[in-house]
């Protein structure tokens, strides 16, 4: 048996056995757990963080970090020394304190050990996820995790069991939920003009063909292996995460069933067999069974809505997340241009600007052009970063939980159940065990918080700040 065959049996199994473990444990276990939504942690007036990983993601994230005021980076780690020596010199550049700097296989475990930590900033490869984000919450750290948290059922509850048990916030990075546009309709959906929300489309369209097959992009070749062993939506979260929260996901309404199909793969192997024919080096990767290049994911609500999810990483085609909300009152779709329609025609330009005057929400009028100057996706990361640094620094909830890790991850190992079984309907567990009934909404408004400064562009001004 192959390794993605066994892979998925394992997942298969222990999906349905997950799916079934509120029922399984008895009612009072379920009553008994502390429910993270919501939850609003003590104060911490400076954040000692500490960012993992250090290739594509993490020197991004380092440099934004930077930026904050009541964020203290105390330490990097990469398993490659000389990314810690660049990512210091991105903090020192600021006139900041170094960094203490770990490396090696094992340094993640040797820095939890060692360093007086709030935030553990994950930014490695997808295996790590899990395991450093239950280390560090054990370790009695907060979590900030790149996407996805888990890529098993069993592991997306550990992570939820283990944040419950820690009463340690474990945020997945997922910085699509502070996009512009996403934001603007969320805020508009909560204002009701959209009606009631019937359906939402999201995506990850992107061709990184070329990316996934380059020696010096991901460390080890790491992601095209992910693209051998899974095939189905490898990459939800961008796509579901903003519609979630539009649709109260876990807040009011919760995911609970999928059915997923893919296509064939028609370009991954045929690029390995020519990238082989020059480079003896892509050998090992030619004739392995490659994910389809399209995945389409079907998910339906318990409340019935409806949300189809999309994946393409291969085909040479315009990014797109789509980004699409239909209500009995109204329509908006992000790609390829921002629209909004409140009937059988889109509203001018003129008056998606006058929406966007009257419904961006409060947080990203505060924030947002300083997170332009900033950085990271046009500002979204910046946003997402400030943000998380302001709810801990106030003591607030954060607009991302452990729940919504877990049920947007968990659709990374059901789509490929569902493929693999010829688009048989999975059940979406229930990470909140009945609490979604009644957890509130997401905050988007900066009540108790939006306090924190946000330093020069310059070290040489360190006391100037970027206008807020």
């Amino acid at each position: 048996m192959d390794s993605r065959r066994d892979f998925l049996k394992k997942a298969g199994i222990l999906s349905s056995l997950a799916v079934s473990l509120p029922t399984l444990v008895n009612a009072k276990t379920a009553a008994e757990s502390f429910n993270m939504c919501g939850y609003a942690a003590p104060k911490i007036d400076k954040v000692r963080v500490a960012v993992i990983g250090l290739g594509m993601r993490g020197p991004g994230a380092v440099e934004r970090l930077s930026f904050i005021e009541g964020c203290e980076i105390v330490a990097l780690c990469d398993k490659h020394s000389d990314r810690v020596e660049r990512a210091t010199k991105i903090v020192t550049s600021k006139g900041l304190a170094a960094p203490k700097a770990y490396s090696g296989e094992d340094g993640w475990k040797f820095l939890l050990k060692e360093e007086k930590l709030d935030l553990v900033y994950i930014c490695t490869p997808w295996d790590y996820h899990t395991p450093m984000s239950i280390a560090a919450m054990k370790a009695g750290n907060h979590v900030a995790c790149e996407v996805p948290i888990a890529l098993t059922i069993k592991d997306c509850w550990e992570v939820v069991k283990t944040s419950e048990a820690t009463k340690k916030h474990c945020m997945m990075l997922e910085n699509c939920c502070y996009d512009f546009f996403e934001m603007l309709t969320l805020n508009m959906v909560r204002q009701g003009l959209f009606g009631e929300l019937i359906h939402a489309e999201g995506a990850y369209i992107h061709d990184l063909l070329d990316l996934n097959f380059a020696k010096n992009g991901y460390d080890n070749m790491w992601r095209l292996r992910e693209n051998i062993k899974l095939n189905g939506n490898l990459y939800p979260t961008h796509g579901l995460g903003p519609v979630a929260q539009c649709l109260n996901i876990n807040r009011g309404d919760k995911m609970d069933h999928l059915v997923a199909m893919s296509s064939n793969d028609f370009m991954m192997g045929e690029k390995a067999k020519e990238l082989a024919a020059k480079d003896s080096f892509f050998q090992k990767f030619v004739g392995k069974k490659y994910r389809g290049n399209m995945n389409t994911t079907l998910i339906r609500t318990a409340k019935g809505k409806t949300i189809m999810l999309q994946h393409d990483v291969t085909s040479p085609r315009p990014y797109s997340r789509l980004h699409t909300l239909s209500g009995t009152k109204g329509f908006a779709q992000k790609y390829p241009t921002e629209n909004i329609a409140f009937g059988h025609e889109f509203i001018t330009e003129q008056k998606l600007k006058e929406l966007y005057d009257k419904y961006t929400p409060e947080l990203v009028k505060y924030i947002g052009e300083q997170a332009k100057q900033v950085g990271g996706h046009g500002g979204m990361d910046f946003m997402m970063d400030w943000r998380l640094i302001d709810c801990l620094r106030n003591g607030l909830p954060l607009d991302q939980d452990v729940y919504d890790a877990a049920s947007w991850s968990c659709i990374v190992p059901l789509s490929f159940e569902s493929v693999e079984k010829n688009c048989k309907t999975v059940d979406v567990p229930d990470f909140t065990k009945g609490a979604w009934k009644n957890n509130m909404p997401v905050e988007i408004t900066l009540k108790g918080g939006g306090n924190t400064p946000i330093r020069s562009r310059s070290a040489k001004n360190e006391n100037i700040q970027l206008g807020v």
